[in-house]
Formats: structure tokens, C-alpha cells, sequence
């Protein structure tokens, strides 16, 4: 079952599109020209406000061919914008390379997920229970 998500262009961007009958993200395009010197970070407009629906946030990610031939990645990882957000979506995009990249207007920077999300409620305990793996974090399970 699809989504409707409202959108607004503030540029002249692409809309966002699933290049794929399948693929899990839409394409986010940059709005500007940027040129990224190297472990240089900055935010990128993708010149779209998007009105997501309550219950869902968007996953901002970074695009998988630009991070492995040009060293380019999200400052962020994963980006959230809530499904109170109305303003422009911008990407933090980090150069990870030894060599300044352009970044043309038009041209792809990240990729978004829509995911339904859960709201919690929280209740404090005195115990939390037993698992197998109980308080064991980084690196408890060895690399083997």
C-alpha cells in the first residue's frame, strides 16, 4: 500500500522518483551547484518541502555510487526528517576523499525511505529481566 506524501518545489529540482519498479528509495537531487573540497562538509538543498504523514518519518541516505567512487557520504549517516517537518529537506553531505568533488544542480545526493514509526510510551522499572546477552555490548560477540 502506497503513501501520499504532499510536496512543494521551492527550485527547479527533479521530483523525487523510485528509478526501479522495487528499489525501497526515491532519488533527492541537489538545488545548487557545490563544490566539496575534501573532508569538507556542507548542507545541500534538495529544493522540496514535503508534508510527510503522521506515523511516518523520511530516511535521508546516502547514495551507494557516490560513496564508493567518489568518497562522498552523509555527514549523518541516516538523516530523519519527522512528519512534523515543513521546511526545505537539505542533505549534509561530507566529502570523504582526497579530491574536491562538484556536485551539479540536478544531479543526485541521497536517497529517502519512508518508514511507518511507532510512538512510545515509557514506564520505569526496577528490573529489566534476563536475556543471554544482558548488559554485553561493543564487541561481545567477537568477529568469528
Amino acid at each position: 500500500m502506497a503513501i501520499t506524501i504532499k510536496m512543494q518545489k521551492v527550485s527547479d529540482v527533479p521530483m523525487p522518483n523510485y528509478a526501479h519498479k522495487g528499489d525501497s528509495g526515491v532519488d533527492l537531487y541537489s538545488a545548487e551547484d557545490v563544490v566539496l573540497k575534501p573532508m569538507e562538509r556542507k548542507l545541500i538543498p534538495t529544493g522540496l518541502k514535503m508534508a510527510i504523514p503522521y506515523g511516518y518519518e523520511g530516511q535521508v541516505r546516502p547514495k551507494s555510487g557516490l560513496a564508493l567512487n567518489h568518497g562522498i557520504g552523509h555527514a549523518n549517516s541516516v538523516g530523519t526528517i519527522d512528519s512534523g517537518y515543513r521546511g526545505e529537506i537539505k542533505v549534509p553531505v561530507i566529502n570523504l576523499s582526497s579530491e574536491s568533488y562538484k556536485i551539479e544542480k540536478g544531479k543526485k545526493i541521497g536517497q529517502m525511505i519512508f518508514a511507518k514509526v511507532e510512538e512510545a510510551s515509557f514506564e520505569e522499572v526496577e528490573d529489566l529481566g534476563q536475556t543471554t546477552r544482558n548488559e554485553n555490548g561493543f564487541g561481545s560477540t567477537g568477529l568469528n
